[in-house]
């Protein structure tokens, strides 16, 4: 028996063991997967724009060479415990782009100075003061300074300043506050600003001769991308909305929202990531194709809110496309040539704009923008042609219900037909006449919020026409036809 259970015993230890294995094995995959899943996401990141890998190492190189002050013997027995301010400037100012890092950069700088300027005054006044008034008179400069940079910082025109205003207080409470204290307050300040301006100059040199990204190109892309995505989505939602349905309602129809409809609404709610470029790019010297000295980033602003409002057009077609109630096929084919061409337009208009900034050239959009505007009159006037129809065959359907009705009326007060109970349709025909009407609703609401899309282009093309002006773009070549 002790043979039987330890061979009983011995049976169940290698079944289980297996089954441990497996478990283990299940709970290490399910815990890779995540983390396969992370890296894959990372790595298309990264393959977006390969100067983001340049990044981290040129502030690896940043950092490395600003603490060599430090490492150093020579330069740590020049500037002191000071030096440590190069290593806190770098590691405050370097940005991913080159305008941004300069923007940083010169406030600190501009900050600093005009901090460790008003400190050694106010420092020397309350000396020369007296020991009773110096902490009074200290105390009282820290208060001002602090109301007055808070103050300056809000304000609209100075917002951009803002990281300045921050620097020049925490600058000069610092500088004024050890200096109450220790006699080195003139040193402290003269080795602060020698160690910030190193500290700044190895920041932009390594930003913009390693691998540099100019924010006016990011602006340049970003706005000529923008162009691209809203011609992309508005050919979708055209092309979906006339294609032949296939029965489904609308809301199973179009569950998943197209690429170019997701990224129209990601383009729609981020203005902030161009005013940032253009702020940026407004601090970088005359590079590449931006060799103007004064080169207008502001411009790139404006145009891009005249996209904004047209995308917005472009979001409320989507709408359309997606609602519940939706028109017969029958009743889209009506407008289907007329929508058709007025949209094809004005794709393409919004492609030649887009690509006119992306080549910086003035091209001649008249062809163009007439080509829009006859079709746009004539899908008006299928609008109005339709309308009217719509109202006289509404009024013949109700004269046919009613004679039916009346027929149906005779015929319920004979005995034979009295078994059956039909249906009163004096509170059906409310809730079918709104259903329709709704419905035709649909194709016309889709149809004018085109017409208003085509109406916005004209302000889209004038604030092209204005940038293209401005950065003196070069005129499109003319074609030369060879002679024979």
């Amino acid at each position: 028996m002790s043979g039987e259970k330890g061979s009983s015993v011995e049976i169940n230890i290698q079944g289980s063991a297996p089954s441990i294995a497996e478990d283990d094995k299940k709970k290490s995959a399910e815990i890779s997967l995540p983390c396969k899943g992370w890296i894959f996401r990372v790595a298309d990141f990264y393959k977006e724009d390969t100067k983001r890998v340049f990044f981290p190492l040129k502030v690896g190189l940043a950092v490395l060479l600003v603490s060599l002050i430090t490492l150093f013997q020579a330069p740590y027995q020049l500037f002191g415990d000071s030096s440590i301010w190069s290593i806190v400037t770098v590691v405050m100012i370097f940005e991913y782009n080159v305008g941004a890092t300069l923007n940083r950069g010169l406030n600190r700088a501009l900050g600093s100075m005009i901090a460790v300027g008003l400190a050694i005054a106010i420092s020397e006044i309350a000396v020369r003061s007296g020991h009773i008034a110096e902490p009074m008179l200290i105390g009282t400069a820290i208060f001002l300074v602090a109301m007055i940079t808070s103050l300056m910082k809000l304000w609209p025109p100075l917002v951009p300043y803002e990281y300045g205003f921050r620097v020049t207080l925490f600058t000069f409470c610092l500088i004024i506050v050890s200096g109450y204290r220790t006699e080195s307050a003139i040193k402290f300040s003269v080795d602060r600003i020698y160690s910030i301006v190193i500290g700044t100059i190895i920041a932009v040199l390594v930003n913009v001769l390693v691998c540099p990204v100019w924010a006016g190109e990011l602006l340049h892309k970003e706005l000529v991308s923008s162009f691209n995505i809203v011609a992309d989505s508005l050919e979708e939602c055209v092309r979906k909305y006339l294609e032949e349905d296939d029965g489904r309602p609308s809301y199973l129809k179009f569950r998943d929202e197209p690429a170019a409809y997701l990224k129209t609404r990601v383009a729609l709610s981020s203005p902030e990531k161009i005013e940032s470029l253009a702020i940026s790019a407004k601090w970088e010297p005359p590079h590449g194709r931006f060799s103007h000295v004064i080169y207008p980033w502001s411009e790139y602003v404006k145009v891009g809110e005249v996209l904004r409002c047209c995308a917005c057009e472009v979001i409320a077609l989507h709408g359309v496309l997606h609602a519940e109630i939706q028109a017969p096929y029958s009743v889209r084919t009506t407008f289907r040539k007329e929508i058709l061409e007025a949209a094809t337009y004005a794709i393409e208009v919004v492609r030649v704009l887009g690509k006119d900034i992306s080549d910086m050239q003035q091209s001649f959009k008249g062809c163009h923008l007439a080509m829009v505007h006859t079709s746009t009159k004539r899908l008006q006037k299928a609008i109005e042609n339709h309308i009217y129809l719509l109202i006289i065959s509404s009024k013949q359907d109700q004269q046919i219900s009613q004679t039916s009705l009346s027929d149906l009326d005779e015929l319920s007060e004979q005995p034979c037909h009295r078994i059956y109970s039909w249906l009163s349709r004096d509170n059906l025909d409310p809730q079918m006449e709104t259903l329709e009407s709704n419905a035709t609703m649909s194709v016309t609401t889709f149809a004018s919020l085109l017409i208003q899309l085509i109406a916005r282009l004209d302000h889209l093309v004038d604030a092209v026409d204005k940038l293209s002006e401005m950065a003196k773009f070069k005129p499109e070549a003319l074609k030369e036809e060879k002679i024979p």
